[in-house]
């Protein structure tokens, strides 16, 4: 009996610890998917926050979580972010819609430096910020601090627009830096790099998929995270023209039987990768069918139950079954209207749940993909935020930092249309134990339910 409390208070405190980490961009299974419970549907600027912390200037980087520790990336404050802060204390409860974002962030894409910044769960207080590297461009609608963190509760590893992959212990001691442009050229993409890093398998996974500014080849590299040292680089073969070899995805881990797969897509094609060599096991085409020249992809691949789903510019969408041998097969392909360009999709493995740039959202049979409602409007405006999927609810944030909730299922049922600043919002939401946290152009933001506002 004594053996059996004992197992069973271990599988409780797992299951706890399982719910208050977001550890990477997509969450804990890669996917968007979490297991929390007991989520906030409704907030304002004075309703259900918990904190809100202001931050240096916008940026698409998403906040991972671990523990009392949020780890997110930004550019240092310029004279226009300040400005724009005070705006925002001063009217808060004034919503200003700007396609564009705030202040006009396509001319200030935020100060020169590039930083990591560590931010208290428990009240939102900096605990401690460091520099990764100068040189902030703005690309359309990202500057060089849009890749995410990743971390496993001991370090965190971030790399930046610029190239610089950087590790830190989670006090903020640097581990280690290397500069991926010095190493190996520099970057080829139209529109800056943006991919995030993937953690697996005591490796981290970094891809850069290019070639509209250059003739050097995509690659995959992984790193040893505890020291930095090469543990291997994958040069990813595209014929994809003009544009089209470029992407903005974050790779995904695909498992059939005993076989693990590192998923690659992008530059016209599916990759499927060993992740002790980075070799290449399968290929796929089909996410440029007419080979067009504007098709780099931004939308990242989302593995559920078996299947990889793959984004590319609005359409096709393909769903993919690869067996342990490397045999890929089309399972469905969605050519309809609602599919997203920027925002990466989600899915419990049951349904699979789409928004577009428009804030259409559209669900479909995640096995068959026959249509089960949508596309339906959510909160207007622009989406560029990847959607969450929590306690059976989706969570969709648009470009005016106002969250759609949605309730999961067959029916399409609207639970609750929340506004914060109305500053600049690209980033994804992020769930960490029963709270939800929301970035914008301005500030970081704890929301739980039963909360007032703490000053």
């Amino acid at each position: 009996m004594r053996i059996a409390i004992c197992l069973l208070g271990l599988m409780m405190v797992g299951s706890v610890s399982a719910v208050e980490h977001w550890p990477q961009w997509r969450g804990p299974n890669h996917n968007g998917v979490s297991d929390a419970k007991e989520l906030p549907t409704t907030w304002s600027q004075t309703e259900n926050i918990v904190w809100k912390a202001p931050l240096p200037a916008w940026s698409g980087g998403t906040p991972v979580i671990w523990g009392d520790r949020i780890f997110l990336t930004s550019p240092s404050k310029t004279e226009q972010s300040a400005e724009v802060e005070q705006r925002e204390e001063q009217q808060p409860d004034q919503r200003r819609r700007r396609r564009g974002g705030f202040g006009g962030p396509r001319r200030d894409p935020g100060g020169q430096k590039l930083l990591l910044i560590c931010v208290s769960k428990k009240d939102g207080s900096t605990l401690w910020e460091r520099e990764l590297d100068e040189g902030n461009q703005l690309h359309q609608k990202h500057n060089n601090t849009s890749p995410s963190p990743v971390t496993d509760g001991k370090r965190v590893w971030v790399v930046t627009g610029t190239g610089v992959v950087t590790a830190f212990d989670v006090d903020g001691n640097q581990i280690w830096s290397k500069d991926l442009q010095e190493m190996y050229g520099r970057f080829g993409l139209n529109w800056g790099y943006a991919s995030s890093p993937l953690l697996y398998d005591g490796k981290l996974i970094v891809e850069v998929l290019h070639g509209h500014r250059t003739d050097d080849p995509s690659y995959i590299v992984a790193f040893n995270p505890e020291t930095g040292e090469t543990l291997w680089r994958q040069e990813r073969d595209t014929d994809a023209v003009a544009e089209s070899p470029d992407a903005y995805t974050t790779p995904a881990v695909f498992q059939s039987g005993e076989a693990t797969h590192i998923v690659i897509s992008g530059g016209d094609y599916v990759t499927g990768h060993d992740p002790k060599t980075g070799a290449e096991i399968w290929r796929t085409a089909g996410l440029n069918p007419d080979r067009e020249g504007n098709y780099r992809v931004v939308g990242s691949p989302v593995v559920v139950d078996g299947l990889i789903y793959t984004p590319t510019r609005k359409k096709p969408l393909l769903a993919l079954r690869v067996d342990a041998s490397g045999e890929v097969a089309t399972v469905w392909k969605w050519e309809g209207s609602g599919a997203p360009d920027v925002p990466t999709p989600v899915s419990d493995g049951v349904y699979f749940y789409m928004v577009d740039d428009r804030g259409l959202a559209t669900c479909v049979d995640a096995k068959s993909g026959e249509p089960v409602w949508g596309p339906e409007r959510t909160a207007q405006g622009t989406v560029s935020a990847s959607p969450i999927l929590a306690d059976g609810k989706l969570y969709i944030v648009n470009e005016d930092a106002v969250t759609t909730v949605l309730e999961a299922g067959p029916a399409f049922k609207h639970v609750a249309t929340n506004e914060l600043d109305g500053s600049y919002t690209l980033s994804s939401p992020v769930v960490s134990g029963s709270q939800l946290f929301v970035r914008t152009g301005t500030h970081l933001y704890c929301i739980g339910a039963g909360s007032q506002k703490q000053q």
